[in-house]
């Protein structure tokens, strides 16, 4: 018999409503006490919190004496990613796993550091002896997300050095996480499946001589096949999401959390419940489903006119979610471009061109024309508007015939090893756990004895 928790209650509800004044925080308080709200300014500029080796994001000067409105850029190591994109290209390798490398040890492997690591990787992509019968197929879960942390946390109880935080066995059990993620999700992904709609069940071991892009794909699909490019463009957005600084929610968790003095589980763990959230790694989906809407409530896909009209609904909370958002745009650090998206929309519209879909990429490139225009017409605005790395990832993952429910657990699968890299750095150089102060404003009170209390 599956237990599952009720549902909210009458009682519950009436307790959920009594606290709510108890809650509320007036705005003009953050203000008055200077408060950066989501530790940013007004500009959206991150209040810095620490210092880093991983990755650095800038944002270029336009000479004309206007902060925050030049092109993105975005470095792995001091190295341009846009650089290491264009080495992968030209020289018609798979590249994720030299930039997993790269975040971990500093600097770029050669040859034969490459190999040695790749088989390192390979040894170590195999889960213990019936972790996948008695973990993975119990009480699989409709948001693969849960399922991969559930999973991170149960390989706790399979490392008998769990809570070593030395930076070799550290180091360890990054790197086997690192490996095991692609697996993980995918398992997690077949096992859902096959509970709730039925069918065949598979799980094809990884193949040590593919890459991890390559295996992706070789897993999730019945009959393994895949094509050279599609491969390649899923190793692009890996490489691509890898890494994006100290700031982002997912990697400040685990600085918050490492600082602690926590085991690598517990801290990986936190990161995945971070980049779960809608407003993180979430946001592909969410993307990809507001262009859903799009596509059934817009009929002429190529009339800017009707095109703007939807996104100035979305902004009116009239349409999709209602929430106010155009999903995609925007940036806190970027304002002109997002490097990640600039490098992607190429190989976005190859794969658009292998999978006769030219006019679903036409509707995206409109969009994100459209976008930052509505934007700025309807919205105080402090600096520029651009389309980010989400805004074409869930529609590439689509051609890629990748579920919709793995969309996020693939973002994972990349950022683990900026996460890796980050939370060495935090326990090497950290001798103090990361405690921000908050202000208290509430009025004190005198305490009142239960028989003197009003009902």
């Amino acid at each position: 018999m599956k237990y599952k928790f009720s549902s909210v209650t009458p009682e519950i509800l009436k307790l959920a409503d009594k606290s709510l004044d108890g809650y509320k925080i007036n705005p003009e308080l953050y203000m008055q006490y200077d408060v950066k709200r989501g530790l940013r300014d007004l500009d959206g500029n991150g209040v810095v919190a620490g210092l880093t080796n991983i990755s650095t994001i800038k944002v270029l000067d336009t000479g004309n004496g206007t902060p925050n409105h030049g092109d993105g850029k975005l470095y792995y190591r001091g190295i341009d990613v846009e650089d290491i994109v264009s080495g992968f290209i030209k020289e018609k390798r798979f590249g994720f796993e030299e930039t997993i490398y790269l975040l971990l040890f500093g600097d770029m492997p050669s040859e034969h550091e490459l190999t040695e690591f790749k088989k390192i990787l390979a040894d170590f992509r195999e889960l213990p002896t019936t972790f996948t019968r008695d973990v993975i197929m119990k009480a699989p879960s409709d948001n693969m997300m849960n399922t991969l942390a559930k999973s991170v946390l149960a390989l706790y109880s399979y490392d008998d050095d769990a809570n070593n935080i030395a930076v070799p066995n550290v180091m360890r059990q990054c790197i086997e996480l690192i490996t095991l993620f692609p697996v993980l999700a995918v398992y997690g992904y077949n096992a859902y499946k096959y509970y709730n709609s039925g069918g065949s069940l598979f799980f094809h071991d990884p193949d040590p001589n593919l890459s991890i892009a390559e295996n992706l794909l070789y897993m999730l699909r019945p009959d393994k096949k895949y094509t050279e490019l599609e491969a390649r463009i899923l190793d692009l957005a890996l490489v691509l999401h890898a890494e994006h600084g100290g700031g982002n929610n997912s990697t400040f968790t685990v600085h918050v959390v490492s600082s602690s003095g926590t085991d690598t589980y517990s801290a990986i763990a936190a990161a995945l419940g971070s980049l779960k959230g809608p407003k993180h790694g979430g946001a592909n989906i969410k993307v990809a489903m507001m262009f859903d809407d799009m596509k059934a409530n817009v009929k002429d896909w190529t009339d800017e006119d009707e095109v703007r009209n939807y996104l100035q609904k979305l902004l009116h909370k009239e349409a999709f979610d209602k929430a106010g958002l155009i999903y995609g745009m925007g940036h806190a650090v970027y304002s002109q471009s997002d490097p990640r998206a600039k490098v992607f929309k190429g190989f976005v519209e190859k794969l658009s061109s292998e999978k006769n879909r030219h006019e679903e990429f036409a509707l995206y490139s409109l969009v994100e024309k459209l976008a930052p225009e509505v934007i700025a017409s309807e919205r105080r605005m402090f600096k520029g508007v651009c389309a980010n790395v989400d805004f074409y990832s869930g529609f590439v993952y689509r051609m890629l015939g990748i579920p919709d429910e793995l969309f996020t657990p693939l973002f994972a699968v990349s950022r683990i090893s900026g996460w890796s890299a980050h939370r060495i750095e935090e326990l090497i150089n950290s001798n103090k756990i990361i405690r921000p102060a908050y202000k208290a404003i509430s009025p004190m009170h005198e305490y009142t004895d239960m028989e003197n209390r009003m009902d």
